[in-house]
C-alpha cells in the first residue's frame, strides 16, 4: 500500500503543534538538566568564594522576585472576581467542599507518614549526636502561634497586610521577691505578664510583645477578598463596575505572568546550579538517607496513589492525564519550593491545560495555596517520630494522635513560603514534649525535601479544583442558566445581552470579558486571555 497523501506533512504539523503547545515545559526540563550539570561542573572545577556564589545565583534570584511580585495582585483579583461570580449560597457550598477536601487529604497524608516512619524506623539505628546540627532553633510557642494565626485572619490595617504579618514575641522579665517586686520596666503598649517558674528569691516571667514581621499576610487578604467579593456580588449592577475592574486586573496580571514565563527557564537553570554549589557537606545525605527515603516514599505514595485515587472515584476521569496537564506547575514548584510563588503557573495550567472553570480556580486555588499543605503535614509527622527515635523515646498511642492532630493544624497555618515547615515543626515537637532544638538535625536536608513537599502541595491543590468542579457541576449549570436573564457571572460561557440606556450599542459578556456587537466586535475566549 502506498503512503497516504499528505501523511508526512500531517505528522510534521503534529510535531510542531506539540512543540508549540509544550515549549515552556520542555525548555524548563532542559534548564533543570543543564542547571544540575552546570552546578556539578562549577562545584568540581571552579573555586568560587561565598561572594562569587551569591553573584552566580543572581538570575535565579531575579526569577523568584518576579514571581513573588505577581502574588499580591493575582490573589486579590482572582479571589474577588471568583467569589463575586458565584451566588452566596453556591460559594458557601464550594468553599465547604474545598475545605473538607483539604482536611481529608491532609489527614490522610499525616496518617500515611506516621505508618511509614513507624514501620521503617529510620531513627532507630542512629543517635542524635551522630548527626551534625545546622542553624538555630526557631523560638515558637504553640499557643502564641495559633493565636497569631487568628489575628492575621483579621488584619487591623489592610495596606500593612500586603507586606507584613503580625507576630507575637515573648520577652523575659526577672522579678526579685521581697517587700517590693522590682521588675524590668517596659514601654510596649501591648504586654501581658505570665509567671512560668519560681525559685527561692526569683520568679521567671514573660511579657507578650506584639510586633510585625516582613511577608505578605496572605490569610488576612484572602479573608478580606472573600467577604469583599461576596458583598459586591450581591450589589448587582452597582457592584458590576468593581467586578469588571478586578476582572481586568486579573487578565492583565495573567498577561504579565505570560511574559515572566519566557524568562523562567533561564532563571531555573541558575537557581538549581546555585543551590548545588551552596551545599557544603554531601555526607549529611548519607547520614540522613533513610529519613529522606521515608519522607520521599510517603510523598510519592500520596501523590501517585492516594490523590489520583480520590480524583478517580469522584470525577471518574484519568487522574494521570490531569496531572500531566499540571506538569509545568509541578516542575515550577519543585524548582522554587513555594506554593504561593507557583500560583500564577498553577492558574495557567488548571485553566488552559485542564480546562477547569475559572469560577472554581479563582476561588479554590488561592485558598489551597495557603491552607492545603499535604506534603508539609506528612513531613512534619515523619520528622517528629524520627526525632523521637533518635532520642530513644517510645511514643504511646496518645502522643502519636497528638502528633497527627498538631501536624494537621500546623500545616494549615503554614504560609506558602519556603521552609515554613521548620517553624511549624517546632510546634509539633513541643506538643509532645520532644526537644525543639533537635529540629537543627534535619535542617541540612530540609531545602531538598521542601521542594518535593511543595510539589505535592501544588498537586493536591490542582486535584482539588477538579474534584470541587465535579461536585459543584449542578450549581454551576444553574448559574449559567440564570445568567441568561441576569448578569451575575462574568465567567459564564453563555452570552447575555444588556441594553445600554445612553447608547444603542449592546454588549455581551463572554468568559470574563465583553464583546461589542455588530461593527465593533471584540471577542475574548478563555484560552486567548493568557
Amino acid at each position: 500500500m502506498g503512503k497516504e497523501p499528505g501523511g508526512d506533512k500531517k505528522e510534521g504539523c503534529d510535531c510542531r503543534r506539540f512543540l508549540r503547545n509544550n515549549w515552556l515545559l520542555l525548555s524548563t526540563i532542559l534548564a533543570v538538566a543543564l542547571g544540575i550539570g552546570l552546578g556539578l561542573a562549577v562545584r568540581e572545577y571552579g573555586k568560587l568564594s561565598n561572594l562569587d556564589k551569591f553573584y552566580f545565583a543572581f538570575p535565579g534570584e531575579v526569577l523568584m522576585r518576579m514571581l513573588k511580585l505577581i502574588i499580591l495582585p493575582l490573589i486579590i483579583s482572582s479571589m474577588i472576581t471568583g467569589v463575586a461570580a458565584l451566588d452566596s449560597s453556591v460559594s458557601g457550598k464550594i468553599g465547604l467542599r474545598a475545605v473538607v477536601y483539604y482536611f481529608f487529604t491532609t489527614a490522610l497524608a499525616v496518617i500515611l507518614g506516621i505508618v511509614l516512619v513507624v514501620t521503617i524506623k529510620p531513627g532507630v539505628s542512629q543517635k542524635a549526636d551522630e548527626i551534625d546540627r545546622m542553624g538555630s532553633t526557631p523560638e515558637v510557642s504553640t499557643v502564641d502561634a495559633m493565636l497569631d494565626l487568628i489575628r492575621n485572619m483579621f488584619p487591623e490595617n489592610l495596606v500593612q497586610a500586603c507586606f507584613q504579618q503580625y507576630k507575637t514575641k515573648r520577652e523575659e522579665i526577672i522579678a526579685t521577691n521581697g517587700d517590693k517586686n522590682d521588675t524590668i520596666p517596659t514601654e510596649e503598649p501591648f504586654t501581658s505578664v505570665m509567671p512560668t517558674e519560681t525559685s527561692q528569691n526569683k520568679t521567671k516571667e514573660y511579657k507578650i510583645v506584639g510586633m510585625y514581621s516582613d511577608g505578605i499576610n496572605v490569610l488576612g487578604l484572602i479573608v478580606f477578598c472573600l467577604v469583599f467579593g461576596l458583598v459586591i456580588g450581591k450589589m448587582g449592577e452597582k457592584g458590576q463596575v468593581l467586578v469588571d475592574f478586578f476582572n481586568a486586573l486579573n487578565d492583565a496580571t495573567m498577561h504579565i505572568v505570560q511574559i515572566i514565563m519566557w524568562y523562567m527557564p533561564l532563571g531555573i537553570l541558575f537557581l538549581i546550579a546555585g543551590k548545588i554549589i551552596e551545599v557544603e557537606d554531601w555526607e549529611i545525605f548519607r547520614k540522613l538517607g533513610l529519613y529522606m527515603a521515608t519522607v520521599l516514599s510517603g510523598l510519592a505514595i500520596h501523590s501517585v496513589v492516594i490523590l489520583p485515587l480520590i480524583y478517580l472515584i469522584i470525577v471518574r476521569k484519568n487522574p494521570y492525564k490531569f496531572a500531566i496537564g499540571m506538569a509545568q506547575a509541578l516542575l515550577t514548584a519543585l524548582m522554587i519550593s513555594s506554593s504561593s510563588a507557583t500560583l500564577p503557573v498553577t492558574f495557567r495550567c488548571a485553566e488552559e491545560k485542564n480546562h477547569i472553570d475559572k469560577r472554581i480556580t479563582r476561588f479554590v486555588l488561592p485558598v489551597g495555596a495557603t491552607i492545603n499543605m499535604d506534603g508539609t503535614a506528612l513531613y512534619e509527622a515523619v520528622a517528629a517520630v524520627f526525632i523521637a527515635q533518635l532520642n530513644d523515646l517510645e511514643l504511646d498511642i496518645g502522643q502519636i494522635v497528638t502528633i497527627s492532630v498538631t501536624a494537621t493544624a500546623a500545616s494549615i497555618g503554614a504560609a506558602g513560603v519556603p521552609q515554613a515547615g521548620l517553624v511549624t515543626m517546632v510546634i509539633v515537637l513541643s506538643a509532645v514534649g520532644l526537644p525543639a532544638e533537635d529540629v537543627t538535625l534535619i535542617i541540612a536536608v530540609d531545602w531538598l525535601l521542601d521542594r518535593f513537599r511543595t510539589m505535592v502541595n501544588v498537586l493536591g491543590d490542582a486535584f482539588g479544583t477538579g474534584i470541587v468542579e465535579k461536585l459543584s457541576k449542578n450549581e454551576l449549570e444553574q448559574m449559567d442558566i440564570s445568567s441568561e436573564v441576569n448578569v451575575v457571572n462574568p465567567f459564564a460561557s453563555e452570552t447575555t445581552m444588556l441594553d445600554n440606556e445612553e447608547t444603542e450599542a449592546k454588549k455581551s459578556y463572554v468568559n470574563g470579558a465583553f464583546a461589542v456587537d455588530k461593527s465593533d466586535t471584540i471577542s475574548f475566549t478563555q484560552t486567548s486571555q493568557f
